[in-house]
């Protein structure tokens, strides 16, 4: 099976979605993490320029689509969680640790659609 997570291809130029589509059923551990991608400084600078354009963040804070990643790990049949992997973002990180934590377990709880509802009848 498969560890994903979208930061490492997004980092790397890669478009994470159609990867996750092609492995969807060998993955069985996700981890929240994010990046940010300054396409412009890319286009300026290119990859190997003097200024960093990848940066690790908590989701919520990147540029993933949390809805689209969810919604294919369910039309892929993944019933795991989503571990939050800290530590790595430049903004909130030290005594903003915890505050980019919660938000990042808020906002994909959001992009699941909130909190599970039973169906009538069941």
């Amino acid at each position: 099976g498969l560890q994903w997570e979208p930061c490492h291809q997004m980092v790397k130029l890669i478009d994470p979605m159609p990867q996750l589509r092609a492995w969807v059923k060998k993955i069985f551990h996700l981890h929240g993490k994010d990046a940010t991608v300054y396409h412009d400084v890319v286009r300026t600078h290119g990859i190997g320029g003097p200024h960093p354009f990848a940066f690790h963040r908590t989701p919520g804070f990147g540029d993933s689509n949390w809805t689209d990643i969810i919604s294919e790990l369910r039309r892929g049949g993944f019933r795991g969680s989503i571990d939050i992997e800290g530590w790595h973002d430049p903004v909130y990180r030290g005594d903003l640790e915890m505050t980019g934590q919660v938000h990042a377990l808020q906002y994909l709880k959001w992009c699941r659609g909130g909190a599970a509802v039973p169906n009538p009848g069941q």
